[in-house]
């Protein structure tokens, strides 16, 4: 028993001098040749991926579709294992914690006792020693940290899965924020992506039902890129000059001078975050604009631009008011994905079907984008509705909490269904899905919901991004003058619609609305 008990703890917590934290456990620095903690990490992996597997082999033995109690049942493995996961994911840190918290944003992909279990990672993420992140600096810049900084905040400003940031002051008295990769996360990188891709493949052999092979793909392709902070800058840089027609967003500056792969300084940027309701609410920010300019500005990143940041959790979108209005800032540019105009034209007219209801549509474009004929699931994945709101229009039900509730209900029921659409999309639609879900998220948070002014914001980005798309196969004058013409005569149309909605929900229309009916 206790030699049992000795092994446990040792993949449990591994010999490397990890804490325990409330329900989690954080990663310190330790003096272990990196292999051997390699080997204690993937040892911990292993562990935590063997109980999942044998708990859901022996309970789904015994656990048929027609037991009255089979949601139940299925709801309390799904539970253990995702407690049993983040437990993991904290202990090893790193690259884990990336992997829970994507799993903590595929809030209508994943079973919710998933994304409820691994969403807490947004704010359990580790935290390095300040004298540890001083050494960073000082490898990276050739300078002590005194030399650069007038003062160094010990305290971070936030803490995520590859790095922590602080505020800091320049010799000149500019106030920055510094961005430091916690020191054993590249090291570590390497050895934990290799071991999250053969316990994957592993457990899809055991359970053929089981598909996320995906996941330590997509990890795999995009962790170096979010590794590398001079790549991070200039995608910031990039985006602030894609987007400086929104008035309304603002990027950080960044210092280039006191910039490496492990160190992006930045301009601080004041702000709260944009669930945070407290605040909007003391600084008389309207969440409802805040919506509406978070769709407006991915809108325009993914039906016109097919540039998109993939990571805006609340720890990377604050909100700030200024005499000129309220500002969206956008943090955190590790992570974008750029969309191929064939799949950003597919896609935009895929929803343009939803918005407007066309089935023939849907099931073209749905197709198109290699779903085949589970383009009813991938509809209700896409917009979070049921396939009742959606085939009717979406616009003309409202969501209720009832319509939510079911849909998370229905995910572990299709959940097979829902990996062989994962496995068979395009790619670039994976980030695009996990987008969607965070800013549902936000959303949420903020009690707002996707409505008529949003579909009409999104209807017009698709408007203009097909038109961007055929002008550029144009070669005559007459060519770009129709296409030109087709787009200023829909845009129209839609603001024409627009204007009736603000008429029939101002004072006097609904004064109007209530004394007569709008047709007769």
């Amino acid at each position: 028993m206790m030699a049992r008990r000795g092994i446990r703890s040792f993949f449990k917590y591994g010999l490397v001098g990890s804490t325990a934290v409330g329900t989690g456990i954080f990663l310190h620095q330790n003096d272990w040749d990196v292999s051997s903690i390699g080997a204690v990490r993937f040892g911990r992996a292993a562990y935590a991926a063997f109980r999942v597997a044998v708990d859901y082999k022996i309970t789904y033995r015994h656990l048929y579709d027609n037991d009255p109690d089979y949601r139940k049942k299925a709801s309390m493995v799904h539970l253990r294992s995702a407690l049993r996961l983040r437990e993991m994911c904290c202990a090893n840190g790193g690259v884990f914690i990336k992997v829970g918290q994507h799993v903590g944003s595929l809030e209508y992909l994943l079973p919710k006792e998933y994304v409820d279990t691994m969403k807490v990672l947004h704010d359990r993420a580790p935290k390095s020693k300040l004298q540890d992140l001083y050494k960073v600096i000082e490898q990276d810049l050739g300078q002590k940290v005194d030399a650069i900084f007038t003062d160094f905040s010990p305290d971070p400003l936030g803490a995520a899965s590859l790095a922590q940031v602080h505020k800091a002051y320049l010799k000149d008295g500019t106030v920055v924020a510094v961005k430091v990769q916690h020191p054993t996360v590249k090291s570590h990188s390497y050895v934990d992506m290799k071991t999250m891709e053969f316990l994957l493949n592993a457990v899809a052999w055991v359970f053929p039902n089981f598909q996320y092979c995906w996941l330590s793909e997509e990890t795999k392709k995009n962790l170096p890129l979010e590794l590398d902070f001079l790549n991070e800058g200039k995608n910031c840089e990039r985006a602030s000059e894609m987007f400086k027609k929104l008035d309304f967003l603002k990027m950080p500056k960044i210092y280039w001078n006191l910039s490496s792969e492990r160190v992006l300084t930045m301009e601080f940027c004041e702000g709260g975050k944009v669930d945070d309701k407290e605040y909007m609410k003391l600084h008389n920010i309207s969440v409802n604009e805040v919506s509406q300019k978070l769709g407006k500005l991915y809108s325009e990143m993914i039906f016109v631009q097919g540039y998109v940041h993939c990571d805006p959790h609340p720890g990377n979108v604050f909100v700030h008011k200024t005499k000129k209005g309220t500002n969206i800032i956008l943090l955190d540019h590790g992570l974008y994905q750029t969309l191929s105009d064939d799949f950003r034209v597919n896609y935009s007219k895929l929803w343009m079907s939803l918005i407007s209801a066309d089935l023939e549509g849907i099931k073209t474009y749905a197709h198109a984008l290699n779903c085949g004929d589970m383009y009813g699931l991938f509809a209700c994945m896409l917009t979070a509705r049921s396939w009742k709101a959606v085939s009717s229009g979406m616009d003309k039900h409202p969501f209720t909490e009832q319509e939510g509730d079911d849909i998370k209900g229905n995910v572990a029921r299709y959940l097979y269904e829902i990996t062989l659409i994962l496995n068979k999309i395009p790619r670039q639609m994976l980030l695009i899905l996990k987008t969607n879900d965070v800013l549902r998220g936000i959303e949420s948070s903020l009690q707002t919901r996707a409505n008529a002014t949003s579909f009409i914001n999104m209807s017009k980005c698709c408007i203009r991004g097909l038109a961007h798309y055929h002008l550029m196969t144009c070669r005559t004058w007459t060519c770009r003058l129709r296409i030109r013409s087709k787009e200023q005569w829909q845009l129209f149309k839609i603001s024409l619609y627009e204007f009736y909605l603000w008429c029939v929900s101002s004072p006097l229309g609904l004064y109007f609305h209530r004394k007569k009916p709008l047709y007769s």
